[in-house]
């Protein structure tokens, strides 16, 4: 297996997409690197160069994956979450920030339902 940017990428798959497995790297972003490197989509990660993988990881260093990505994600919550503002109230409750419904939705987030007994009158 290959070794970009601390990520092992699988060796029998495409480039174009073996490098999706970093985190932060997407179909289009990839495309983007080989086409700057000038290397084929159709190569297999085995059948690369060292010189190869030395272009895609220095092409790799100006764009923000894994660890630095992760980090600026759980910066952004936590500074909506001082803020007081709505999106950041959501996080911190743990239900949607987006818009989405919850009065019927939302199971996978808030678990399962709590019944409440009806009361007698």
């Amino acid at each position: 297996m290959a070794r970009i940017n601390g990520v092992e990428i699988p060796n029998d798959k495409r480039v174009v997409i073996a490098l999706t497995y970093i985190y932060g790297i997407g179909l289009t972003t990839s495309q983007n690197i080989l086409s700057k490197t000038e290397i084929s989509e159709d190569l297999r990660v085995k059948d690369l160069t060292e010189d190869q993988i030395k272009q895609i990881s220095s092409e790799l260093s100006a764009i923000k994956t894994e660890g630095e990505l992760r980090r600026e994600k759980a910066l952004n919550i936590k500074r909506l979450m001082e803020n007081g503002s709505y999106r950041g109230l959501r996080h911190r409750k743990s239900l949607p920030a987006r818009g989405q419904s919850s009065k019927t939705n939302a199971r996978t987030v808030k678990g399962p339902r709590k019944t409440v007994a009806n009361k007698k009158k």
